[in-house]
C-alpha cells in the first residue's frame, strides 16, 4: 500500500470537508492493483499521459455516480482478462464511512456496499461520496451538443435531490417504453393506445423535471456569473434554461397535450420528439451564446464557473467541501485565469484535492503543498 502523509483525525480539523482516507482498486481498467492511503490535503500524482492518470480519477469517481464518467459499459471498466472488478474505499464526511463496489463481468451484476450493508437499490448508494471531477474535457460542457448540458443538470440534481432522481429514473423509463412502440408503430403499425399508454407518467415525471431544472438554473444564474466574473470574464455571463414548457403553470396538461399533439409525427419516426429529453441550457456572455460565439477561452471559463457551480450546489446539500479530482484542468488554460480559479478555490476553503498531471513542473503555485505520488503502467509509486 501506498502511503503518504496519515490522514487526519475528525476532531483535528475545524473546517467540514469529504475526505478519502484510503482506497483500494481491483482489475480497473488498466489499474491491476492500487491501494493508497491519502492525507487529509490530498496528493498529486504525476505520470506520463496513457499511463493511468485519469483511470484513478474515474475509479474515485465511481464512487459518487456509480458508473463511469466517461460513460463507458462497466464490462469495458474490467482490466483485459479479468473476472471483474471492485473498489473499496474509507471516508469521512464528516463521519467515518465505508463503501465498496464490486463488478462481474460473467453476470454482469453489480454489488454495492455501505458500511457493510447492501442497499435495497443501487441509486439509494448514488451520491454517497460527494466530489466533483474538473477535466479538460470539460469544454464539451459549453462547446458540445445540448445532452452534454442536459446530462450535467441531471447529474447535479439527482445527486442533491431524492426526488428529482425519482422523477428522472421513472421519466427515463417511460420514455423508453414509449419509443419502443413508436418504433413498432413506424415498422408494422400500431394503434395509438400503444403508445399513449405511456404519456400520462411521461408528464407528471417530466413536469418535475421541467420544473426543478428551471427552478435550479434561475436560483443558480447570479453565482454562475459571479464565478465567470472572479475568473476573469469582462461581459455579463448567464445561464437560461431553454424548454417550451419551462413557463407554463399548468405544467402536467401542456406536457401531456403536447405528447398527444405530436404522437401521430412520433409513430412516423419512431421517437419523441417532444419533452424534457429535448430542452437545453443556454449559456451566455454579454447576451451572445458561448457555444456558438465564445471564444476557447470564454468558453473553458464557463466550463470551469459550471465545475464550481456543481461544487457549490453538492457543497450546500452535503455540509461540507466536497473532494476535488483534478484531472490536468489548467493544460489548455492561460496563467491568468488558472491563478484566478485557483485562488478562488483557496478562498471558499480548497477541499481535499487529487490532483494528476503529466509533469512536476505542472502543479500549479496553489497546489504545490500537496504530497507527490507517481504513476507508471497503471501502478503507483512513492
Amino acid at each position: 500500500m501506498v502511503e503518504t502523509a496519515p490522514p487526519v483525525s475528525g476532531d483535528e480539523t475545524s473546517e467540514a470537508r469529504i475526505r478519502l482516507d484510503s482506497i483500494a482498486i481491483r482489475d480497473f481498467r488498466n489499474l491491476e492493483r492500487v491501494d493508497l492511503i491519502l492525507p487529509a490535503d490530498g496528493v498529486a500524482i504525476i505520470g506520463d499521459n496513457g499511463h493511468g492518470k485519469t483511470n484513478l480519477l474515474e475509479a474515485i469517481y465511481y464512487l459518487q455516480i456509480m458508473r463511469s464518467i466517461r460513460d463507458a459499459r462497466d464490462q469495458d471498466l474490467t482490466r483485459f482478462d479479468s473476472a471483474g472488478f471492485h473498489i473499496a474505499a474509507s471516508l469521512f464526511e464528516p463521519d467515518a464511512h465505508d463503501i465498496s463496489i464490486g463488478f462481474e463481468k460473467s453476470t454482469r451484476r453489480k454489488k454495492v456496499m455501505l458500511d457493510g450493508v447492501q442497499p435495497k437499490r443501487l441509486s439509494d448508494a448514488l451520491g454517497s461520496f460527494p466530489s466533483v471531477m474538473f477535466s479538460p474535457r470539460d469544454l464539451e460542457l459549453v462547446s458540445g451538443a445540448p445532452s452534454e448540458r442536459r446530462r450535467y443538470l441531471d447529474l447535479v440534481l439527482a445527486l442533491t435531490d431524492r426526488k428529482y432522481l425519482h422523477a428522472l429514473q421513472h421519466y427515463r423509463a417511460n420514455l423508453a417504453r414509449r419509443n419502443a412502440a413508436l418504433r413498432n408503430a413506424a415498422r408494422r403499425g400500431a394503434s395509438d393506445a400503444e403508445v399513449s399508454v405511456w404519456e400520462p407518467a411521461l408528464a407528471e415525471h417530466g413536469s418535475r423535471l421541467i420544473e426543478t431544472r428551471a427552478r435550479w438554473v434561475a436560483s443558480s444564474t447570479p453565482q454562475f456569473a459571479r464565478l465567470a466574473e472572479e475568473i476573469g470574464e469582462k461581459g455579463a455571463a448567464q445561464m437560461r434554461y431553454v424548454s417550451p414548457f419551462a413557463e407554463s403553470e399548468a405544467r402536467y396538461d401542456v406536457l401531456l397535450a403536447a405528447f398527444e399533439e405530436k404522437r401521430a409525427l412520433d409513430m412516423r419516426r419512431g421517437v419523441t420528439s417532444v419533452g424534457p429529453h429535448r430542452d437545453d441550457l443556454e449559456l451566455t456572455l454579454g447576451g451572445r451564446d458561448l457555444r456558438l460565439f465564445g471564444s476557447a477561452g470564454q468558453q473553458r471559463t464557463a466550463a470551469i464557473a459550471l465545475r464550481m457551480l456543481e461544487a457549490e450546489t453538492l457543497r450546500d446539500h452535503a455540509g461540507a467541501e466536497p473532494v476535488l479530482l483534478l484531472d490536468d484542468p489548467f493544460a489548455e488554460l492561460d496563467i491568468r485565469r488558472a491563478a484566478r480559479i485557483l485562488l478562488m478555490l483557496e478562498k471558499r476553503g480548497l477541499g481535499q484535492t487529487i490532483l494528476v498531471v503529466p509533469r512536476e513542473a505542472d502543479i500549479p503555485p496553489g497546489l504545490m503543498r500537496l504530497d507527490r505520488l507517481k504513476m507508471r503502467d497503471g501502478t503507483i509509486s512513492a
